[in-house]
């Protein structure tokens, strides 16, 4: 009988994971340095769904700062994409995965 039980609680909790896995595809982070001036948008997957660069910043004789800009919103986008991934996963498994790298 427990063990009728357990199955249905994990069969409860890969139907919830499944669920938080597919909203995470859909949510959308932002990452942006520079005022504003290069934003970059990721999925809570991780995967950078685009990056929009401001014309102010283009300066063909400082390629180095527009290489910063973009570098600095792209972490700030995969940061903000691995805070929501952790808070939905830890949501799903109570914090089970922090103790068991790689089971979620």
């Amino acid at each position: 009988m427990k063990m009728d039980k357990l199955l249905k609680q994990a069969q409860r909790m890969q139907a919830q994971m499944t669920l938080a896995q597919e909203e995470l595809g859909n949510a959308v982070v932002e990452g942006s340095s520079g005022g504003g001036a290069v934003k970059v948008t990721a999925n809570g997957h991780g995967d950078i769904l685009s990056i929009a660069i401001s014309k102010e910043v283009v300066d063909p004789e400082d390629t180095e700062m527009l290489e910063d800009l973009v570098l600095t919103a792209v972490k700030e986008a995969l940061s903000k994409a691995r805070e929501l991934s952790n808070s939905k996963l830890n949501a799903v498994t109570g914090g089970l995965g922090a103790s068991f790298p790689g089971l979620v």
